[in-house]
């Protein structure tokens, strides 16, 4: 039994399951970057002066078919001189940060998954396992962000993803070209973060989160609203459907962790050289958005 739960906290842990586990079912593989140049991309550049930062949106997952990615990306790349990311992705496929993973969101006491979900969100784990070709007893004590997000990854992988998403493709550009990269959180800070994801809410949450994995039709509406820049439609597909499904949610997932950033943001602008910050996609848009946060403090906001 630990081996398989083992395997699969390494299998969530390598594909950066780490922006939530609701948002990863679906609003985290968003921004799916195609290789149209002739269209607006996720990459803003926010300017004060002669100073700026690029700001891109990302996603953890990708198809083979997404590359090469938008060349704004790549020019933002090019021109940075220091890459952020939202926390340290070469440090998520430690063996002991695993090891710290696979402690904190599984029950390490007498709960199960049973014992903390009612009758109606038990049954229908149940029911979508069986459909997926997976016994109960191998996630038992999992905890529901755990569960959630590698059964985000098993979907996203029959639908042809692969980890090699935005953040990991740039991270490994980064240390081969020897430009130096930062994060946002610590690990410890996603850790501590996923293990309390869906706590006091679990049937909720998984019933929400199990409702999200069968709308495989919405991850093609959004990759469309990307590609041609429609950032309504992604604030309807992205945001507006978290705020319907859970404000907690909402609040935790994103608005938190936005407003944490942004004085981070903020003090690039008194620094020597060029950032490239790449975030989820989600944590961009809407009016409690990192654009819209930067905007309100007088920055300028333009698309690359």
């Amino acid at each position: 039994m630990k081996k398989a739960y083992q395997f699969n906290c390494w299998m969530y842990l390598s594909r950066r399951a780490a922006a939530a586990a609701l948002a990863l079912s679906l609003f985290s593989i968003s921004l799916l970057a195609g290789a149209d140049t002739g269209t607006p991309s996720s990459v803003w550049v926010i300017s004060s002066g002669d100073q700026k930062v690029y700001l891109g949106g990302t996603l953890h997952l990708l198809r083979p078919s997404d590359y090469p990615l938008p060349d704004q990306y790549e020019k933002a790349y090019q021109d940075a001189d220091k890459l952020y990311f939202e926390t340290d992705i070469s440090g998520m496929s430690d063996m002991e940060t695993q090891a710290r993973i696979l402690q904190q969101l599984t029950y390490q006491d007498e709960r199960t998954l049973e014992s903390e979900l009612n009758e109606e969100a038990y049954n229908a784990l149940v029911s979508y396992l069986q459909t997926a070709g997976l016994p109960i007893a191998m996630v038992q004590k999992f905890k529901p962000s755990l569960l959630i997000s590698t059964l985000s990854v098993i979907a996203m992988q029959k639908m042809g993803f692969s980890p090699q998403g935005v953040d990991a493709f740039f991270n490994t550009q980064a240390r081969k070209d020897g430009k130096p990269v930062g994060q946002f959180e610590s690990i410890d800070d996603q850790i501590g973060f996923l293990a309390t994801m869906g706590e006091g809410y679990e049937s909720e949450y998984i019933l929400l989160s199990l409702t999200d994995l069968a709308k495989t039709e919405v991850v093609a509406q959004m990759i469309n609203a990307w590609r041609s820049g429609d950032e309504e439609k992604l604030i309807t597909l992205i945001i507006d459907e978290m705020k319907a499904q859970s404000a907690e949610l909402y609040e935790n997932i994103l608005v938190s962790r936005n407003k944490h950033w942004l004085p981070m943001i903020e003090v690039m602008f008194s620094q020597q050289g060029t950032e490239f910050v790449l975030v989820g996609a989600a944590h961009l848009v809407g009016e409690d958005g990192l654009l819209q946060l930067l905007a309100g403090k007088g920055f300028t906001i333009s698309r690359l």
